[in-house]
């Protein structure tokens, strides 16, 4: 009988007692209550960030029945008093409509009605953060305990409304008046835990919570949230020999599929070690990597749940070439990466911290993090959303002769080609926007054969330098420079000094080096030689 993988589920009570696998986190949660002060995370979406909220309730709420078993049981194993149930407040700003005026108002209004009649207090004719401030005197006073208060999705009324500037600095400034009760009632206080994608720039919200600790850098944290692939290998073995089974593959091969789709996700500034994840220093998405389990199909699953098509908007505005995504020259320093201001231009911090970046390197030095895409589900998932937006006309192409490029690349037809990207271009609308973009030609060419690397190998860097595209089947090899306003015998130039196709010299399969040129008044495609 196959095992329950709780996919989608939050409530650490429901996988507990219903029998769901658990992968267990619960010493983050010993570490967090040992220390005691108020913790800030940013994790992307549907890491298990409310899985993890909804395990310190139960803990700070003595729950110790749903902990049998578990690391913390041992570490609670032979201390003082463990076990205390202590009011804890939960605000979770997930499910709620925050696009209209009064949604944040009616949802902080909704959660304060019900604690009032659990504690038996009024305070309607109270603003939000007097309401909240009396509730957590009122909860201390008649328990004998300070109070926890655990905030999941603190950002999602500033998220949802960030294409409406009026509405989002009115959700602003209500939140910043509701959390400033925070620091007012320290000695209330036993323990705060907020969370959520992004932390918006101190000076807004988190401009009266400075006593926050921001443990999303945090090496010892690295692995609260997501799976590591020690936990992969020790919680879901029989899931993945079943996954095995199913695809034709042996363990090692299995893994290497799931660390492309899944892994590669870096929360610390040490940057990655080495190419695996055994020693906690990269994660697996959770959620696609339980998905992929249970359905026994290496498929797309956290991407198709989210487009971002916010990011896709700023990221064409501000001209971020997709071929840095994956090129390792993407850099930021620490402080871009923790905080984010909702009018920033600059679409790289929103990107990390919404998981479609994620961290490489790190230069202590200089402070500066490189940044690329996590995997395969995120690169894919992002060319499939860009090329709209860098090539209007490619939705009445989609169908038909961009996929065909598939065949013509394994096929070596090099003329077919030519024909396919000769009409995409010709496909897409002029607009002043394109003034200012360099790279544009390199772009779409490069998101258009980023779209067969499902199935082909593109963008490989070379020792002696690298070319634009490089393309690897069963039987061709394809090495292309791309120029503008130029001409194609030189940019076959480029590939013969550069020396681009060196490494295939003895390589069995047919070579093919194409030059390829772009006009930049007409936008179209001027030139093509291949031989």
């Amino acid at each position: 009988m196959d095992r329950k993988l709780p996919i989608g589920l939050q409530s650490f009570e429901k996988i507990r007692q219903d029998g769901f696998v658990y992968v267990d986190k619960t010493a983050y949660v010993y570490k967090l209550a040992q220390a005691g002060v108020p913790v800030f995370l940013s994790r992307p979406r549907r890491f298990g960030k409310s899985l993890f909220v909804s395990t310190l309730r139960a803990y700070f709420e003595g729950r110790r029945e749903l902990f049998e078993g578990l690391k913390i049981e041992r570490l609670e194993s032979g201390k003082p008093a463990p076990w205390v149930t202590r009011p804890v407040f939960h605000l979770d700003f997930n499910g709620a409509d925050y696009t209209h005026e009064k949604g944040l108002k009616n949802k902080l209004d909704a959660m304060l009605r019900r604690w009032e009649t659990d504690w038996g207090i009024s305070g309607s004719d109270l603003d939000a953060g007097e309401r909240f401030q009396n509730l957590i005197e009122a909860a201390h006073a008649q328990s004998g305990h300070r109070v926890v208060v655990l905030v999941d999705e603190y950002d999602k009324p500033l998220l949802d409304t960030l294409d409406n500037p009026t509405l989002e600095e009115g959700n602003r400034a209500a939140l910043k008046g509701f959390y400033s009760v925070l620091k007012s009632s320290d000695e209330h206080l036993r323990f705060v835990f907020i969370t959520g994608v992004t932390k918006f720039s101190k000076v807004s919200i988190f401009s009266d919570l400075n006593q926050l600790s921001d443990i999303s850098l945090d090496r010892d944290y690295a692995g609260i949230c997501g799976i590591t692939e020690d936990e992969l290998l020790n919680t879901l073995g029989p899931e993945l020999k079943a996954l095995s089974a199913q695809l034709d593959l042996n363990g090692t091969e299995c893994l290497a599929a799931l660390r492309a789709q899944y892994d590669g996700y870096c929360f610390h500034p040490d940057g990655p070690a080495s190419n695996n994840s055994y020693d906690g220093r990269m994660v697996y998405n959770p959620f696609s990597l339980l998905c992929a389990l249970q359905k026994r199909r290496l498929g797309s699953y956290w991407f198709e749940t989210g487009t971002p098509t916010f990011l896709v908007r700023r990221m064409r505005r501000a001209g971020l070439n997709p071929k840095r995504l994956t090129d390792n020259t993407i850099y930021a320093t620490e402080s871009r990466l923790s905080d984010y201001r909702a009018d920033d231009p600059d679409p790289v911090p929103l990107m990390y911290q919404a998981g479609y970046l994620t961290i490489r390197a790190h230069d202590a030095r200089t402070d500066r993090y490189t940044l690329a895409v996590p995997n395969g589900e995120v690169k894919y998932g992002l060319v499939e959303s860009l090329l709209p937006a860098w090539a209007p006309g490619y939705s009445e192409l989609r169908g038909t002769n961009v996929y065909s490029l598939l065949d013509l690349v394994e096929a070596g037809d090099t003329d077919g080609m030519r024909d396919v990207l000769a009409a995409l271009f010709a496909s897409i609308p002029y607009t002043r926007e394109d003034d200012s973009f360099e790279n544009y030609f390199q772009a779409i060419i490069w998101l258009v054969f980023s779209m067969l690397g499902r199935y082909v190998s593109c963008e490989v860097r070379q020792a002696s330098g690298r070319a634009d595209v490089l393309i690897e089947t069963m039987d061709h090899v394809y090495v292309m420079e791309l120029k503008r306003d130029s001409t194609a015998a030189e940019a076959l130039t480029q590939i013969d000094e550069k020396g681009y196709a060196k490494p295939f010299a003895a390589d069995r399969r047919k070579l093919h080096l194409i030059g390829c040129t772009f006009d930049s008044k007409t936008r179209q495609l001027t030139e093509w030689q291949a031989r």
